[in-house]
């Protein structure tokens, strides 16, 4: 085994020339220990988990961190509620501990207890209301099972019409009786959670590789090619991990997925006016299914979500049907007082849930039946290569996925590594909140940079100009988008307005910020 003490103490940045250092040394025939596929959520996870075992790493994507389904969730860290009522108690308890890993351990700088409310509408009966409450109950009794604090989230209450409409003032008001106030966990940002995942791995020694498209797989390492040159170039493992979610059945064929789609709309805040709560509003004819809306601080709020197989060819970049724009605007209009036109969506956004496809010939016709009726939980596989697949999971989860798929890995080839650690692995940016309630920077910054929003901020100080917002109405300033560039790998204009900013998710916006991010990019 090559263990990675001489790189251990590598620093978290990633910056292009970063990335054409190590992309020469796997060229030039530097082996390691695990190749991993794939930079979202469980790939990043899985390059981080093997890295502070004491392995050697190398994660490699064909386009950037975080460019696929890890990017277009809901921004959520799920108590795994749902999966309770469904029966699946062994994937709720697992959401539930993972959320509590995230939010008192690993990155307590991302992820904070958001309040939900459920307005209890005429369109709610007092059968669904009561089932509800039970569920909300049931949840609290999840976090309690998986040992997160109380301080951390506090428990569900029911609330009257006055209190319901103070937290939602939108909210319409004839029939209304009252709500139920719950908590989960809500991410800063997706996107910013796998680039902090994927910099820990990197401050452990894995070489952080976007760009570098997988043209074939073995068990003993992948055909590349550098997207930005051309150039192809063979990379030597000992063993690889295939996550590339609903593209891992392009690279072996032993996986068969069902991917469903799940839609969100953008808004401006002021369409909703001032929610001091997320809403959790029912789906007409469903017992279990709700409509999110989801302030983000940051004068949007998003609106969904939907649950819809697609079949044929999986395109890099989901397009969002008007179906699922209308289903989305009916829903939320069912509870509010105010007109929430087509107009009024800015933006949308679409991913897809890789989903184990477990179906078969013996009991139904595959590729049937609702992809909402299809279980989260995870699998590992290995194919007759030796490849490693991690499929299905879910945001939430994705660190117990990279743990599993990893262990699978460790043990298939033979290789001597330590135990996961990574329940106990701060990642870049975590502090205590003690800590981070002290820091020298704007609240905003902490929360999305956590320990190094005073180093962000500090770039903005240096040059006024940076302090400023790229775009009016919009806080992102232009520091944020040059410290993208020097440590966050961020390597064109795409990755900093639609990953390591969200900047993009408004293409008017994103338009708008297009000179700066040239701007930053040229510096």
């Amino acid at each position: 085994m090559s263990r990675s003490s001489g790189r251990a103490s590598a620093p978290s940045s990633l910056s292009a020339a970063r990335r054409r250092r190590e992309l020469a040394e796997l060229a030039d025939g530097a082996h390691v220990d695990v190749l991993v596929v794939g930079l979202g959520a469980t790939g990043a996870g899985a390059a981080l988990d093997a890295a502070s075992r004491g392995l050697t790493v190398a994660a490699i994507d064909a386009h950037d961190l975080a460019f696929g389904t890890s990017r277009w969730s809901s921004k959520l860290i799920h108590g795994g509620l749902r999966y309770l009522a469904t029966g699946q108690l062994d994937v709720a308890h697992e959401s539930a501990v993972e959320r509590g890993v995230l939010m008192e351990r690993t990155a307590p700088h991302l992820v904070r207890a958001q309040p939900f409310v459920l307005p209890l509408t005429p369109m709610v009966s007092r059968g669904q209301a009561a089932l509800a409450w039970a569920g909300f109950k049931a949840g609290d009794l999840l976090r309690a099972s998986a040992h997160t604090s109380r301080a951390t989230l506090p428990a569900p209450r029911t609330l009257s019409a006055v209190e319901t409409r103070h937290m939602v003032p939108a909210l319409r008001p004839t029939g209304l009786r009252g709500g139920l106030l719950s908590w989960d966990g809500q991410l800063a940002d997706d996107a910013r959670l796998v680039t902090a995942i994927a910099r820990t791995a990197a401050a452990h020694g894995a070489r952080i590789l976007t760009r570098t498209r997988a043209l074939s797989l073995t068990g003993s390492g992948a055909r590349a090619r550098d997207e930005l040159t051309g150039e192809e170039l063979q990379i030597r493992a000992r063993t690889v991990i295939n996550a590339t979610g609903v593209w891992a059945g392009s690279l072996v064929d032993d996986v068969r997925l069902r991917p469903s789609r799940g839609t969100h709309l953008v808004l401006r805040s002021e369409e909703i006016g001032g929610l001091a709560a997320g809403m959790h509003i029912p789906i007409p004819g469903e017992s279990n299914r709700f409509v999110l809306v989801l302030p983000q601080g940051d004068g949007r709020v998003y609106v969904g979500l939907t649950d819809e197989p697609i079949e044929g060819t999986v395109p890099d970049v989901p397009e969002v049907p008007e179906t699922d724009i209308g289903f989305l605007l009916d829903v939320l209009g069912s509870a509010l007082d105010v007109s929430v036109s087509r107009d009024s969506v800015v933006g949308a956004f679409a991913g897809l849930r890789p989903l184990l496809d477990t179906t078969t010939s013996d009991t139904t016709t595959p590729g049937t039946g609702r992809t909402a009726d299809i279980s989260r939980k995870h699998a590992v596989v290995t194919s007759t290569q030796g490849v490693v697949t991690v499929v299905g999971g879910k945001l939430t989860t994705y660190r117990r996925m990279a743990q599993d798929a990893v262990d699978a890995a460790v043990t298939g080839s033979g290789l001597t590594a330590d135990r996961c650690r990574t329940t106990s692995i701060p990642l870049v940016g975590a502090a205590r909140p003690g800590t981070l309630a002290t820091l020298a920077a704007p609240r905003r910054l902490v929360r999305r940079y956590g320990s190094e929003a005073p180093a962000v901020h500090a770039l903005g100080l240096a040059d006024p100009s940076l302090a400023l917002p790229v775009v009016p109405g919009h806080p992102v300033t232009g520091a944020e988008l040059l410290w993208a560039v020097r440590h966050e790998g961020a390597l064109d204009e795409s990755d900093i307005l639609d990953r390591r900013t969200r900047i993009g998710l408004v293409p008017h916006d994103r338009e708008a910020a297009c000179e700066a991010a040239r701007d930053a990019l040229a510096r």
